[in-house]
Formats: structure tokens, C-alpha cells, sequence
């Protein structure tokens, strides 16, 4: 009232009059209402969002993007739309002078306008500036504008219409040109500007459009549109794909959440622990640095006593994601309140129906009403899901990265408490854990707020009548909260086994070859299934849990809406349930069901992770390195000429265990060749872990002048070529690099690569020999270029003659790095006289100290050893015809010189891949000085020799035998009852909804419904039925998707251990292990469920469909056309996603593998210092693996905005048809229908969801049986032509015209092999690099199949038998001793086939059983995971006493005892030569004396038998045995 003096002069114009707008055929707002409100809300908006938007420009500047004609015509349009709106305000004026009195609001309003307007072109330019291509806020404002001067237009058309109209032309005229430009601003808003001044996107080849697409793109999804369109005609690539935004990016995401996590942590109030050692006499304490090795002490920690305080991980994933995750509160929030639009305009069309006097226009107006609320919702909604989608991408990102970081620096006794396969689980499960999570965790306020605002409105419609669906509610609370603490449970359970079983799967793969030589597939394919019948007992419970909590909360919303019914109709006769007041009531109970569905999954979600939170935290607090421990200067500072200086330090693997090393002190000046010596597991290697700051130093001081090299002592090769392996980082200088190739003997190695030095060398160079890959090891080094070499045995994986080469070309006083300090970790004695220190270490502490001579005249323990071992070595040389011994003090010297060289053959041929027709038998010495053969190598570089298969991604759509070998795997008969089961679910359900509307139109007579009671039964059992139809298929589907995924999981580790080592060799273990962690975990958990909701969301669709034609027929029109849409559109997407989600899953696989090389090789990245390329490589592998999901979620909500416009068409045309028949429907058919057409956007919105869903999770089927039908080696047994038991009772093995080759469309790698071994004849096998020696055992074991000839042994042809009956009855003491995580009697006897006396006594021959005895437990010692816990010497001993268990009548020795120093050497040969005596021994020979009393030797050359006979024989032939003799210094 007020209004009307504002309005007008004489206040005849109010500001509503319902007459005029409402109570009419003709509706039309008052004039004061267009004047005021229509021109004030557009004004308003925009006033309101300035302060909030130009504070977010401020902050935001994504570049100046140059005057362009877009934003010129905006800006010309702002101007003239601001001298429209003060025109209007001049005019005014001109009337007040001329007398004629006007209302205020004829002055207010154009002011406001016009002010507003300035405004307007005032944010155009300042989002010009800051780099915004197309606004939001502005788009909104011209629509509003619009909208609102859209009202006016239509009234003024309607006064102008009229015959008696008093037409004001100017303010008509300026109204139109007003309206025209407000129309072409909003069309001109919907277009995006030009990409800002030096934007990224500008330099990026394939950027996102989603940066450059307006914002009506955006909303709508449309940027992606082209990406699907291409995705539709042919199969995606990765080269279709765009790069990741900024702000998604590891570069981005990951520092953020790190800084966060290290500020976390500080805060954190810990008091040190402090260990205090002591012996077991409480009254002799000791300080940490003071004890003996060989004293047993006790490690006493003090706590603090004070309470440790944890950083908490949730709060630093919120300060870093928070911001950005806040927007889809705001989102959801908008949401939910429209939610219940639905309803309360579904209660005012019944009413509307029920009324014959209301004006049609009322129904058309709640039609639109209705679809335009539906849209906004659809809109609302996949903004929130796209915001939280992205940021559980990013958190995703976050948490590979930070653990990927963690991972490069934590301890070594960190590593122990987390194996590789928890590490991986860490990224791969727990990380999606977080990521799915993001998605719902909302529903942690929405669901209270939803389930509020529904019983809030239920209590207007009901009444007090709710209180008793409110107590069915608050009775299932504790339920759910038993379940959820029950999840819990066993979601720890679950990832405890998967960490096992991935840890264990990951060491089978990469001890797969040690697996097939011993024949123990077998056992550890039990071990495997062992711990997965563990995982799914758990499984099983808690797909239990889940078919009960499916039941509660699909039978909680119908147990809510009959008690309230119930207690409605009953507790007063006069309470009518009609359409209005049950199908408003329906439609609000159907949305309670969501939030009371999705709470207790959200808790499940929650409570996993929470697990995963608690597991990603305990890993990234564990202790780190800490490299300040050791004091770094650079070479140019002064601080004496000292290199390595350590004084009084003492170093331990855990600060839990007493000290490694003791009291260590020495200093090493620039330049200086330093030897450590001594027995296996003294500490040398650990003496230079301590240097590279490997150990906890306790006390004491280390300083380090210069950068660092670091030579392992089993070699560490990346998945490279055999040039990056080398360059490893640093740039290519070509005459250095030529340098370091020859010096390092890799010549001939690249004559024999197929594509030179850019050859792929494969994972783990599984197709180098030992001696090529600890070369390549030493290349790398050397290119380096440090001021600093650790050296830790690197020659024992090496030739004589090449070792003899590396040390006079690399490591000795003449070599290249003769000007550079180098330590060198040696079992050789032959260099000692030419180092400059020699440092003995024995039981951790340096012993003695000195120059070869030096020791010798000490006359201490490193005297007497040379002693030792030279009279050994005297007793074995007076055996041997033309090799004179060596005796006496006088002559050690030369006898270090020349005769006791550790060598181990390089010639595992060039593996599995490369011909022997290329290698080499010249000697190296011809190489020295020559660049020709580098030149022959550089010639083949132009073409990169691949031999690791990518993983791949299938194209095309999923074929129908996938889902056909996933029905057969749960069992066909459980999946036809699942499907009858949801079939009587669904029938019960629309039952029941029919039965309550015919329940509706019953007629009332004397105020009250007949039949109540009869229809409240009937309503009831059809819900009991509908409960039990859900329980029923649960459990079905539950117990099928157990059986289904132990049925794929036994094929694929089947398939996989009976694979042969080919395949191992060319596929990367990443993707195995993918397959195993991931691909598996979507079989075990998601498949089941995206099956219950595919099917639900199926039946759901069908059902509404039905009702709608049922209560207006007419619909029939209009629903196939929509049906065809919706297909087309489903079909469209489903192309482009599913070649998506392959990709995803491929580009996951390098992820993985990357990180597994990573751990392999931690120690010398960090030696190098190269953690940050590293680092950067693990980032793009991440991002490239994102590149494939981002454009996954877009698709999806592209999908469902589209589809649930089709949704919202159903329920326009559903409300309109029931509008237009209104006449003859009842308002129950009414009801019913239109509350379904409600529900169908949703059910449509998940029915392609889940469908796609299903295709692209079905993926995982489809990858698992990819490696399920690979090829396999030959049978394990075979029955009809089974060996006798005693077989081979004499050894004899004979080789008949024998060929080898590692592929069909390769050379020949052993040529003709013609020798026939006697039993019990020692045999040793010798040859030059490549000449075949290995080939020739894996022969021997049919690791490799024969081309041609055969391998006869005592008589049977090995190649009838199966493979495990020839393994087991022959022995291998392999090159590399691999040991796995578990006991030690495990890694003896897998089979539990010997008596622990045995096992003993096999300790005991290997020279262990003092070292196994003084082990706490004994023969249970748990190795860690690769026997990391054991030294390397020592595991070698572990695998002899593994051989001398077996005792069989064949022993192949391949390369043995390159790892062990001389004396244990000695002491494997004695125990050789006495355990094994009536055996057939073949001996790859390492070190040439050791085989000097065999019977005979083979000497093989470019895979032919050059030589073969007696060693006395052979040299006097003085052909290739004696010039290798002569290399080594026999002779």
C-alpha cells in the first residue's frame, strides 16, 4: 500500500492486485509492479554481486585479452543501453517542466537503470583486463534483464492491443530499443572472447576448450561435444586427448598439498625417542657409540612422556582442496532446496485438477513451471558434481604425488614396515578411496538437511501422523551404525590381505624366472590363493553386510510410508487419504529415500576411508633420510685436501637395532684409490650406504667435498634405452660419451644391439646379461662426471678380460677417473697392490687400514688371509698340469696380481631377444682405440629397438562374450534368478503405487473411505514382498560377484604362472601388477554393485514408462521419439567413454611400473641427486593418466545434462498431457503419473550412468581375461610320459645336434650342439661374452624351447616330459640369488617337503648354520620383501644350501659365487666338490681355477662348441681356453 503514492499520482496503481495476476482468463502484472520490482530484481542482482566478484578478479588475473570486436560491440551496446535508461530519466524531466506531474518511481527506476547499465560496461572491460573470456555474473544479468523486461513487453503488447489504450510513444519506443539490446547483449554474452596475452593455452598444442569456452559451454557441457563426436567416428587415441588444465596438474596440485603436510607436521609436539643400548648385565651400560658388534645388547627406548600428537591428513587435504570444494556446497545447497519445488507443484496440479473452475492457464503455467525448475536443478546438479569430481581428481593427483615424494626419502627400516605392494595400494586404491569419496561427501550435511526439509513438509500435508515414519527412521539408525562399524572391520581386514597378496604377487614377478628353474610355481600360486581365500572370507562378510543394508534402505522409505499412512488413516476415521495428499506425500518419500539410501553408503565411504587416510598417514610420518647427517661441501671450497672425512661415526639400519658399523674413523684425500675388503656380511656395503647417508648416523661426523657416483652391486637399469641408461639425465657431449663406451668394453655390446645404444634394454634389462647391465651400471657413473666414486663390487659381474679392461681404462691409476676419489668394495685380490689404501672391515668395524705393502708387514688378519688363500690356491694348482703354484711370502704379491681374479661371466647371451650370430670372441684389447664399431652402432640408430609391450587399449565396444565369461564365471543360474528376483522387486513396486492410487479414488462416503483397512493390508504385503524379492537378489548378486572374482582371479594367476619367461620379458610388470591391484579391485567391489544399480535403474525406467502410457495413453507420441533420442544420445556417448576408460586404465599402468623401477633403484637416484627429475617424470606420468579421466567426467555429466533434459521433456509432456485431459483422468492416475514422471529424470540419469558404468568397469573383465589367454609354455606334467621317480639315477646328458633361438624370426643363438656329458663328470662352461653359455643352460632347463635336435638325459628326451618333471630333478644355483618375503625355511623348502634335521644340515654345508642359529628365530628369520634383510654373499650361500635340499644328480651352477668374497668362494667349491661328487656338474665358469680340476671344459663361441676336453688338454692346445687362462693369470 505503501507503494501506490510511489506508483502513481492519485495511488490507484498498487504494487499487486491477485485480480489482476491470478483470478483470471487474462493474467497481467499491475503497473507499479513493472515499474518497480521487474526493473529492480535484474539491478539488485548485479549491485549484489559486485563487492564478491570484482574482490575475485582482483585475485584472479588470467591475462589482458586485447580489444576485440565481441567485447566492442558489448561495450557499445552497455553505453547505449545506459542513454535508453536516461533518456527515460531526461524525458521525465522534460515532463515535470512542463507541468505534468509524474510518480517518483518514474525517476527512481530509470536512475537505477541507467547507473546499473554503467556498471555493467564497466565489469565488460574489467574482465577484458583480467584475462575473462565469457562471464557467469554478466550472462546471468542479461538473462534476468530479459526475463523480467519479457513480462513488460507482453503487457504492454497486450495494452497496445486494446482499442481504447492510452499508448505513452516515447517510453514505448524506448522500452522496444531497450528490449532489442538487451536481446542482442544476452546473445552476444553466450560467445567466448580470444585467449589472453600470453596465456599457456596459446603455446599448448592441444589445449582444453574448457578454458576458452563461454560460460554457456560450460554450464552445458557443449566444449566436449567435439571430442565425443570424434570418439563416435573412430576409436579415441591418446593423441586425441588435451592436456590437463593448470590448476589440475601435478606441477600445481602436488607442492601445495606437501607444503600443507610438512607445516602439518611441524606443529606436531613430539619428544625424540631416545635409544639407549646396554648389555644384559644391567650394571654395565653403554652409550649407543660405544658397543661391541659382537656384544648382544638390548635397545632400550625412552618415550616421552608426554602424549604423541599426530598431524592430521584430513585437516591438510582441506586446507589445500578446501577453497575450491567449498563451491559445490553453495551448488548442492541450491539443489536440495529445489529439490522439493517438485512436490509442492505436483500438490498445486492435483488441486488444480480437482478444480473444474480454474482457468486452463494455471495448468500450462505449473507445466513450465515445473519443466523450468527441472532444468535449473540439472543444471545446479552436474556443477556440483563436476566441482567434486575434479577435486577428487586433484586429491587424487595429490596423494600419488606426496607418496611417490615420501617414497624417495624415507629410511630403510621405513621401507620394511611398507612393502612395494602397500606402497602401490597406497596409490592406486586408497587414493581412488579419497576420489570416490569426494563425490558424496557432501551427503554427510545434505542427506540431514534433505530428510528435514521432507519431514517438515510431510508434517504440513500429514500431520502429526509422521512422528511414525520418523521412528522407523530413528530405529534403523543404530542398524546402520552396527553396519558401518562392521565395514570398517573389515575393509581393514580386506586392504591388510590385498597389501599381502599384492606385495607377494609383486615379488613372483620379479623372482618369475628363479620360480620356473625350480619348479615352486606351484607353491607359491598356494601361497597366492592362501592369502586370497583370506581376502575373500572378508569379501564374502561384507557382501553379507551388504545385501542386508540394501534390504534396510530400499525398505526403510516403504516402512516410513506405511506406518505414516497407517497411523493417518487410523487414528482418525475423517482423515481422507486423496491424490493430493498421498501422491505429494509419495513424491516426498521418494525423495527421502535418496538421502536415507546414499547416508549409509556415504558412512561406509567415509569409514573407508578413513582407513585409507589413517594408512596414507602413518606412511608419509614415517622418518625420512636425513641427509644433513653428513656434511656436503662443494669442490671448490677449501677445508683441507681431504675428499671423505668420517671421524668416530657409528651408523645403524634402525634406530630400534644396535649399530651396523662401529666407531668408524678415516679420511680419504682427492684423488686417492681406496680397496674395502672382507667377509661376506662384514659391513662393506654398508660402509658405503653410510656415505651416500643410506644409514641412521647415530654419532660421530661425516663431511663430503664434491658431487657423487654410485655403482651397486647388482645393477639397476631402467626401462630406457640403453643411452638414456647412460646419459641418465645429463645432456649428451658426443666425445665424452664415445670415451666412456669404450672405456666401460660396451662396444661390442652395441654392435650386437639391433637398434645400437638407443635399444630399448627392457624392465629391469631383462635382456642384458649380468655383466652387460653392471657395465651399463658403470657407463652411467662414469658419464656423470662426479668428483666421487663408490664402487661396490661392480667387477664380479664381469669377464676376466673385461674386468682386467674396466680397471685399466676406468677404475685403476691409469683408468679415466684416475684424477677422481674412488672406493671400490672387492672380493679381488688382484688389484689390491695397485690401490692406494686398502680399509679391511670385519664384524662392522674397520679392522686395519693401510696400503697393500703396508698390510703385509702388519702381519695381521688381512695378511693371514692372503696366506690362507694363497696355500689354497697352491694345493689346487699342484693338481693342475702346466699351471705352476705359488708359494711363499715373497711371491703373494705377484700372486694378487695376477692370479685370484673375481670374475662372473657377462654372457647371459644377449637375452631372449638377440642372436648369437652378432657376438663377439676378439679381445677387447682390439677395441681400445677403435671407433669403428661405435660408428657401425651410430648406424642403427635411426630406428629404436622395442622389446617391453605398452600396455594396450582394446577399441571398439566390449564385446558380448565379456559379459558372457562374467555370467559364466558368477554361475548362469545365479544370474537368471538376479534377474527374475529384480524383475519381481520392480513388479512389486509399481504394484503397490497402483494399488495406493486406486486406494485414492475411492469414493468418501460420510466423510470417511470404505475398505481402508483391506487397502492398507494389501498396500503392506505387496511391500513385504517387495522387501523380500530385494534381499533375495542382494544375496544373489553378492554371491555370484564372490564367485566371479575368485573364478577370474585363479585364471588370470594360472595363466600368468604358466606363462612362459618370453612373456615376462617383454611386458612391463606395471601392467601385471595393474591387473592384479586395480583391474581386481573393480571385479571385487564395483562390478556387483554397478549391477544392482543397472538394473534397479533399468526396471525403474521401464516401470515409469509403463504408468505414464497407462494413465495417459496419449503419451504414447511422445515417448518413442524421446526413447530414440535418449539411445542416440546414450549410444553416442558410450563410444567415446568407453575407449576413454581403456585408455585411462592403460595410462595407469606406467604409473606403477615407474614407481616399482623407482623403488628398485631409490638408493642410486638419491646418490646422483636426481630425486627431481624423477620426480617430474612420475608427475607426467600422472598427468597423462588424468588426461584420459578428465574428459571422462566432462562426458559424463555431457551425458547427463542431455539426458536429463530428455527426462524433463517426459515430465513437461507428462504434466501437459494431464492438463490437456484433465476432464476425464482421476486425480489418483493424476498423481501417480506425474510423481513418476518426477522420478524418471533421475532413473534416466542413472540408468545411461550405470550402463556406461558397466561397459567401462566390465573393462576390467575384459583386461584380466586379455592376460588369461596368453601364450603358455608347455605342459607341467604329463602323465603318459612321465620319468620314473628315480630318474636320472646316473646324470648322463647329451646334446644331439642342438639349436637354439629366442624368437621365430631370429638367428640361431646356439648353433648344432653335439656333447655328450658323462654321469658324475665335472663340467665347466666358458666363453666370451655372448658366446651362449647361459642360452645353453636355459636350454638345459627348457626355459627356452629347442629350434632343432634334442637334449637327451638318461636316455628320455627332455622335451616329451612335462616341465615341472624336469625341474625338479635338476638343480640351479642361479646368477642373481633371489630370495622372498616370508621364513627362511619357506625360502628353503616351499614345499615343506624336508624335516627341519635337513634343512639344517643343508645350513650347515652351506656355512650358515651359525649365522641362521644366532637368529632369534632361527629357521622362522622373516627375510624381507627380495631377502633385502641378507646381504648379497649371503643369500648366494642361501640358494647353495636350497641346492644341496634337493641333492640331484644334474647341478648347474650359473655364475654362482660372483657376489661372495674368496674365501667363502672356496668353501661353496669344497662343499661342491664333496656333497655333489657321484653328481653331473656343469659350472658356468666365473673364475677360471675353480674349474681347473673338472673333468672337461666347453669353450663356446658365437653359440658353437669351439673346444671341448680336458683343462691340461685345452691349454696345451693353446687355442681360446688357454688365451682366457692367460687373461685371468693361470697362466
Amino acid at each position: 500500500m505503501a507503494l501506490r503514492g510511489f506508483c502513481s499520482a492519485d495511488g490507484s496503481d498498487p504494487l499487486w492486485d491477485w485480480n489482476v495476476t491470478w483470478n483470471t482468463s487474462n493474467p497481467d502484472f499491475t503497473k507499479c509492479f513493472q515499474n518497480t520490482v521487474l526493473v529492480w530484481v535484474p539491478c539488485f542482482y548485479l549491485w549484489a554481486c559486485f563487492p564478491f566478484y570484482f574482490l575475485y578478479l582482483s585475485r584472479h588475473d588470467r591475462g589482458y585479452i586485447q580489444m576485440t570486436p565481441l567485447n566492442k560491440t558489448k561495450t557499445a551496446l552497455g553505453f547505449l543501453l545506459w542513454i535508453v535508461c536516461w533518456a527515460d530519466l531526461f524525458y521525465s524531466f522534460w515532463e515535470r517542466s512542463r507541468g505534468i506531474f509524474l510518480a517518483p518511481v518514474f525517476l527512481v527506476s530509470p536512475t537505477l537503470l541507467g547507473i546499473t547499465m554503467l556498471l555493467a560496461t564497466f565489469l565488460i572491460q574489467l574482465e577484458r583486463r583480467k584475462g575473462v573470456q565469457s562471464s557467469g555474473i554478466m550472462l546471468t544479468f542479461w538473462l534476468v534483464a530479459l526475463v523480467c523486461a519479457l513480462a513488460i513487453l507482453r503487457s504492454k503488447i497486450m495494452t497496445a492491443l486494446k482499442e481504447d489504450a492510452q499508448v505513452d510513444l516515447f517510453r514505448d519506443i524506448t522500452f522496444y530499443v531497450y528490449f532489442s539490446l538487451l536481446l542482442i547483449q544476452l546473445v552476444l554474452s553466450c560467445f567466448s572472447d580470444r585467449s589472453p596475452l600470453f596465456s599457456e593455452t596459446i603455446h599448448d598444442p592441444n589445449p582444453c576448450p574448457e578454458s576458452s569456452a563461454s560460460f554457456l559451454s560450460r554450464i552445458t557441457f557443449w566444449w566436449i561435444t567435439g571430442l565425443i563426436v570424434r570418439g563416435y567416428r573412430q576409436p579415441l587415441e591418446g593423441s586425441d586427448l588435451w592436456s590437463l588444465n593448470k590448476e589440475d596438474t601435478s606441477e600445481q596440485v602436488v607442492p601445495v598439498l606437501v607444503k600443507n603436510w610438512k607445516k602439518e607436521c611441524a606443529k606436531t609436539r613430539k619428544q625424540p625417542v631416545k635409544v639407549v643400548y646396554s648389555s644384559k648385565d644391567p650394571a654395565q651400560p653403554k652409550e649407543s657409540s660405544k658397543v661391541d658388534a659382537n656384544e648382544e645388547v638390548e635397545a632400550l627406548i625412552v618415550k616421552s612422556p608426554q602424549k604423541e600428537w599426530n598431524p592430521s591428513l584430513f585437516k591438510v587435504l582441506y586446507k589445500t582442496f578446501g577453497p575450491y570444494f567449498l563451491m559445490s556446497f553453495f551448488f548442492k545447497a541450491i539443489h536440495d532446496l529445489m529439490m522439493f519445488s517438485g512436490p509442492q507443484i505436483l500438490k498445486l496440479l492435483i488441486k488444480f485438477v480437482n478444480d473444474t473452475k480454474a482457468p486452463d492457464w494455471q495448468g500450462y503455467f505449473y507445466t513450465v513451471l515445473l519443466f523450468v525448475t527441472a532444468c535449473l536443478q540439472t543444471l545446479v546438479l552436474h556443477q556440483y558434481f563436476h566441482i567434486c569430481f575434479v577435486s577428487g581428481m586433484r586429491i587424487k593427483t595429490a596423494v600419488i604425488g606426496a607418496v611417490y615424494r615420501k617414497a624417495l626419502v624415507i629410511t630403510n627400516s621405513a621401507r620394511k614396515s611398507s612393502t612395494v605392494g602397500e606402497i602401490v595400494n597406497l596409490m592406486s586404491v586408497d587414493a581412488q578411496r579419497f576420489m570416490d569419496l569426494a563425490t558424496y561427501i557432501n551427503m554427510i550435511w545434505s542427506a540431514p538437511l534433505q530428510v528435514i526439509l521432507a519431514l517438515y513438509l510431510l508434517w504440513l500435508n500429514l500431520g502429526p501422523s509422521v512422528l511414525a515414519g520418523v521412528a522407523v527412521m530413528v530405529l534403523m539408525v543404530p542398524v546402520n551404525a552396527v553396519m558401518a562399524m562392521k565395514t570398517k572391520t573389515y575393509q581393514v581386514a580386506h586392504m591388510k590381505s590385498k597389501d599381502n597378496r599384492i606385495k607377494l604377487m609383486n615379488e613372483i614377478l620379479n623372482g618369475i624366472k628363479v620360480l620356473k628353474l625350480y619348479a615352486w610355481e606351484l607353491a607359491f600360486k598356494d601361497k597366492v590363493l592362501a592369502i586370497r581365500q583370506e581376502e575373500l572370507k572378508v569379501l564374502k562378510k561384507s557382501a553379507y553386510l551388504s545385501a542386508v543394508g540394501t534390504f534396510t534402505w530400499v525398505c526403510t522409505p516403504f516402512l516410513v510410508a506405511l506406518c505414516t499412512f497407517a497411523v493417518y488413516v487410523t487414528i482418525d476415521e475423517n482423515n481422507i487419504l486423496d491424490a493430493q495428499t498421498a501422491f505429494v506425500s509419495l513424491a516426498l518419500f521418494n525423495i527421502l529415500r535418496f538421502p536415507l539410501n546414499i547416508l549409509p553408503m556415504v558412512i561406509s565411504s567415509i569409514v573407508q576411508a578413513s582407513v585409507s587416510l589413517k594408512r596414507l598417514r602413518i606412511f608419509l610420518s614415517h622418518e625420512e633420510l636425513e641427509p644433513d647427517s653428513i656434511e656436503r661441501r662443494p669442490v671448490k671450497d677449501g677445508g683441507g685436501t681431504n675428499s671423505i672425512t668420517v671421524r668416530n661415526a657409528t651408523f645403524t639400519w634402525a634406530r630400534s637395532d644396535p649399530p651396523t658399523l662401529n666407531g668408524i674413523t678415516f679420511s680419504i684425500p682427492e684423488g686417492a684409490l681406496v680397496a674395502v675388503v672382507g667377509q661376506v656380511g662384514c659391513g662393506k656395503s654398508s660402509l658405503l650406504s653410510a656415505l651416500l647417508a643410506e644409514m641412521d648416523k647415530v654419532e660421530g661426523h661425516v663431511a663430503i667435498k664434491g658431487s657423487v657416483a654410485y655403482v651397486p652391486q647388482q645393477a639397476w637399469i631402467q626401462n630406457d634405452s640403453l643411452r638414456e641408461n647412460i646419459l641418465f639425465g645429463c645432456q649428451l657431449e658426443e666425445p665424452y660419451y664415445r670415451s666412456v663406451i669404450q672405456a666401460c668394453a660396451l662396444l661390442p655390446d652395441l654392435e650386437i644391439l639391433p637398434s645400437g645404444d638407443r635399444t630399448e634394454i627392457g624392465e629391469k634389462g631383462v635382456n642384458l646379461s649380468g655383466g652387460q647391465k653392471q657395465r651399463v651400471s658403470l657407463a652411467r657413473a662414469v658419464y656423470s662426471n662426479a668428483d666421487i666414486y663408490l664402487f661396490d663390487d661392480p667387477l664380479s659381474a664381469v669377464d676376466a678380460h673385461v674386468g682386467k679392461h674396466i680397471f685399466e681404462n676406468v677404475i685403476g691409476p691409469k683408468g679415466m677417473l684416475k684424477n677422481k676419489t674412488r672406493i671400490l668394495v672387492t672380493h679381488s685380490m688382484s688389484y689390491l697392490p695397485q690401490v692406494d689404501v686398502i680399509i679391511v672391515m670385519s664384524g662392522g668395524k674397520i679392522s686395519e687400514m693401510g696400503s697393500y705393502q703396508e698390510l703385509l708387514a702388519r702381519d695381521g688378519a688381512f695378511a693371514e688371509f692372503l696366506r690362507t688363500y694363497a696355500s689354497t690356491e697352491q694345493e689346487q694348482d699342484a693338481e693342475e698340469n702346466g699351471v705352476t703354484g705359488v708359494s711363499g711370502p715373497g711371491k703373494e704379491a705377484k700372486q694378487m696380481e695376477n692370479g685370484m681374479l673375481v670374475t662372473d661371466s657377462a654372457g647371459k647371451q644377449l637375452q631372449r631377444q638377440l642372436s648369437s650370430s652378432s657376438s663377439y670372441s676378439g679381445d677387447i684389447s682390439r677395441h681400445h682405440n677403435s671407433t669403428a664399431e661405435l660408428q657401425k652402432a651410430e648406424a642403427k640408430k635411426e630406428e629404436t629397438w622395442k622389446l617391453m609391450e605398452a600396455d594396450k587399449a582394446q577399441t571398439g565396444q566390449v564385446k558380448l562374450s565379456v559379459y558372457w565369461d562374467y555370467m559364466k564365471a558368477i554361475g548362469l543360474f545365479i544370474s537368471f534368478l538376479s534377474i527374475f528376483l529384480f524383475m519381481c522387486n520392480h513388479v512389486s513396486a509399481l504394484a503397490s503405487n497402483y494399488w495406493l492410487s486406486l486406494w485414492t479414488d475411492d469414493p468418501i462416503v460420510n466423510g470417511t473411505q470404505e475398505h481402508t483397512k483391506v487397502r492398507l493390508s494389501v498396500y503392506g504385503a505387496l511391500g513385504i514382498s517387495q522387501g523380500i524379492a530385494v534381499f533375495g537378489y542382494s544375496m544373489a548378486v553378492s554371491i555370484g560377484g564372490i564367485l566371479a572374482s575368485r573364478c577370474l582371479h585363479v585364471d588370470l594367476l594360472h595363466s600368468i604362472l604358466r606363462s612362459p619367461m618370453s612373456f615376462f620379458e617383454r611386458t612391463p610388470s606395471g601392467n601385471l601388477v595393474n591387473r592384479f591391484s586395480k583391474e581386481l579391485d573393480t571385479v571385487d567391489s564395483m562390478i556387483p554393485e554397478v549391477i544392482k544399480m543397472f538394473m534397479g535403474s533399468l526396471f525403474n525406467v521401464i516401470g515409469a514408462c509403463i504408468v505414464i502410457l497407462l494413465a495417459t495413453p496419449i503419451a504414447a507420441i511422445i515417448i518413442p521419439p524421446l526413447g530414440l533420442i535418449y539411445f542416440f544420445v546414450q549410444r553416442f556417448y558410450v563410444a567415446s567413454s568407453r575407449q576413454l576408460k581403456r585408455l585411462e586404465s592403460v595410462s595407469r599402468s606406467p604409473v606403477y611400473s615407474h614407481f616399482n623401477e623407482t623403488l628398485l633403484g631409490v638408493s642410486v637416484i638419491r646418490a646422483f641427486e636426481e630425486q627431481e627429475r624423477f620426480i617430474h617424470q612420475s608427475d607426467l606420468k600422472v598427468d597423462e593418466n588424468q588426461k584420459a579421466y578428465y574428459p571422462s567426467i566432462v562426458a559424463n555429466r555431457w551425458l547427463a545434462v542431455r539426458l536429463e533434459c530428455v527426462g524433463n521433456c517426459i515430465v513437461l509432456f507428462a504434466a501437459l498431457f494431464a492438463v490437456i485431459s484433465r476432464h476425464s483422468l482421476s486425480a489418483g492416475l493424476v498423481g501417480l503419473s506425474v510423481s513418476y514422471s518426477l522420478q524418471v529424470t533421475t532413473y534416466l540419469n542413472w540408468l545411461v550412468r550405470m550402463s556406461s558404468e558397466m561397459e567401462t568397469n566390465i573393462v576390467a573383465v575384459e583386461r584380466l581375461k586379455e592376460y588369461s589367454e596368453t601364450e603358455k609354455e608347455a605342459p607341467w606334467q604329463i602323465q603318459e610320459t612321465a620319468p620314473p621317480s628315480s630318474w636320472p639315477q646316473v646324470g648322463r646328458v647329451e646334446f644331439r645336434n642342438y639349436c637354439l633361438r629366442y624368437r621365430e624370426d631370429l638367428d640361431f643363438v646356439l648353433r648344432h650342439i653335439n656333447v655328450t656329458i658323462n654321469g658324475g663328470e665335472k663340467v665347466g662352461i666358458v666363453g666370451r661374452t655372448g658366446a651362449g653359455k647361459s642360452s645353453l643352460t636355459l636350454g638345459l632347463f627348457r626355459i627356452n624351447e629347442s629350434a632343432e635336435g634334442e637334449i637327451i638325459i638318461d636316455g628320455i628326451n627332455i622335451a616329451k616330459i612335462g616341465l615341472h618333471d624336469l625341474r625338479f630333478k635338476i638343480t640351479i644355483i642361479p646368477q642373481d640369488p633371489v630370495l622372498f618375503s616370508g621364513s627362511l625355511r619357506m625360502n628353503l623348502d616351499p614345499f615343506s617337503q624336508y624335516s627341519d634335521e635337513e634343512v639344517w644340515t643343508s645350513l650347515e654345508l652351506a656355512h650358515l648354520k651359525d649365522f641362521v642359529s644366532a637368529l632369534p628365530d632361527k629357521l622362522d628369520h622373516e627375510c624381507a620383501e627380495g631377502g633385502e634383510n641378507l646381504s648379497v654373499g649371503q643369500r648366494q650361500l642361501v640358494c647353495l644350501a636350497r641346492a644341496l635340499l634337493r641333492k640331484t644328480k644334474i647341478l648347474v651352477l650359473d655364475e654362482a659365487t660372483a657376489a661372495v668374497d674368496l674365501e667363502t668362494d672356496d668353501l661353496i667349491q669344497s662343499t661342491i666338490r664333496t656333497q655333489f661328487e657321484d653328481c653331473t656338474v656343469l659350472t658356468i665358469a666365473h673364475r677360471l681355477n675353480t674349474i681347473m680340476d673338472y673333468t672337461r671344459v666347453i669353450v663356446l663361441d658365437k653359440g658353437e662348441i669351439q673346444e671341448y676336453g680336458a683343462p691340461s688338454d685345452l691349454l696345451q692346445q693353446r687355442g681360446l681356453f688357454y688365451s682366457m687362462a692367460k687373461d685371468a693369470g693361470l697362466v
